[in-house]
């Protein structure tokens, strides 16, 4: 599985903030709470703190410049990126910040984080009225989106003599953040995940299909959470356009018995496979060759019932004795909750997620959704979220699965 990490192991990153000197402090504690440190310090940090000091308190090498190589030959931001269970950016800057929140990558700690698939932890630490500033708001709402936690700020006085929000988070609510990501992002390490994710494609000719508005965007976020969660990801996925983690292996496919072939194949060595495909109920009796000419003005289709997927798998798995645990997705309106649990106990699941197809806002195409989990516990709803956070919510309760 590579990029996955044995040890706890904290990448933390200080920006150039009045508050950079609290990241010694917060260095030394999370020593203390057994991770490993090293520090990447931005080029403004270093006029408040020495990379000299973190190297003593850390005994690990502290890195600055991007073209820095420690250990010759290798790439010191794709290393740390890959070794860390956890990204700590304490203090944040402002400008660090919207760096961050829109994807730039113009220094060693930037950078760093855009190689990244662990979970990511911010702190901001700023004067009050830039916290505000609308630029950084929606900086930090894109990071929220992508997964991040975001820690503090608290309420207090600032550097400038300013009062407000945005005084740097005590050191230790950082670590308890830093905490709860780590175990997160080992809650799947060792485990193998199998999604099925898209639509499916019934041709009708070398042209036309049967298929539906799936975007994918659901399949992908949990491969991607599942990555940032530690688990090795197999994707069956339909065809799409959007972008699957690196580090996943993606069979992609075309019709509901492609689909099928494909995840027979891929769910040995399974721990949880997670039906998130939309795949066409039915499929046409037959494929006519070519291009259909508009020369009739009626065509009738005869319509086939297509395979299971997901159900098959199941059946697959019990039989074969794989102690498999799956989750099927449900796409019903809103009164559709009482469907859905029938269809739970019909497919034989252990869990299945509803994701309401009445509204506009959330599901097919959107970038949020709204979640309710049906399992034996009972029923949560995860509320409108981005979909990598639903993504999150439900692969930790996926893990509380007995």
């Amino acid at each position: 599985m590579g990029g996955l990490v044995s040890q706890p192991s904290v990448v933390l990153g200080v920006s150039g903030s009045v508050a950079a000197y609290r990241a010694a402090d917060l260095a030394r504690d999370l020593m203390r709470a057994g991770f490993t440190v090293r520090v990447c310090l931005t080029d403004a940090a270093e006029r408040f703190v020495s990379r000299e000091l973190f190297e003593a308190l850390t005994g690990q090498p502290c890195l600055q410049d991007v073209f820095e190589e420690p250990e010759r030959g290798r790439m010191a931001h794709i290393d740390w990126a890959r070794q860390a269970s956890v990204v700590v950016v304490a203090p944040a800057t402002a400008n660090t910040l919207v760096k961050l929140g829109f994807g730039l990558g113009d220094d060693m700690l930037t950078t760093l984080v855009l190689a990244s698939e662990r979970p990511l932890v911010v702190a901001p630490a700023m004067n009050p009225t830039m916290f505000t500033n609308a630029h950084v708001v929606e900086a930090l709402e894109r990071l929220r989106k992508n997964g991040a936690t975001v820690v503090g700020p608290a309420e207090g006085d600032v550097a400038c003599g300013e009062n407000g929000q945005g005084k740097l988070a005590s050191v230790a609510t950082i670590v308890q953040g830093t905490l709860t990501a780590s175990i997160r992002s080992t809650l799947w390490t060792g485990k193998r995940i199998l999604i099925t994710s898209g639509p499916t494609y019934e041709p009708i000719d070398d042209v036309r299909f049967v298929g539906n508005r799936s975007s994918g965007k659901m399949g992908a976020a949990l491969a991607r959470a599942a990555r940032m969660m530690g688990a090795e990801v197999s994707v069956v996925s339909g065809p799409v356009a959007v972008q699957y983690p690196a580090g996943a292996r993606v069979v992609r496919v075309q019709t509901a018995q492609a689909m099928l072939d494909a995840a027979l194949a891929e769910l040995p060595g399974s721990g949880l496979v997670i039906g998130a495909a939309a795949v066409a109920d039915y499929r046409p009796l037959e494929k006519q060759s070519g291009k259909m000419r508009r020369t009739h003005d009626r065509i009738d289709l005869t319509l086939v019932r297509n395979p299971d997927v997901l159900g098959t798998l199941v059946a697959e798995a019990r039989n074969s004795g794989h102690n498999t645990r799956f989750i099927a997705f449900a796409a019903e309106p809103s009164d559709g909750l009482g469907i859905a649990r029938q269809k739970r106990a019909s497919k034989g699941v252990d869990a299945i997620v509803v994701n309401d197809v009445s509204r506009s806002d959330v599901g097919f195409g959107t970038d949020d959704n709204e979640l309710t989990w049906i399992g034996p516990a009972g029923e949560a709803t995860s509320g409108k979220r981005s979909k990598l956070e639903c993504a999150l919510w439900l692969l930790e309760r996926a893990a509380e699965l007995p």
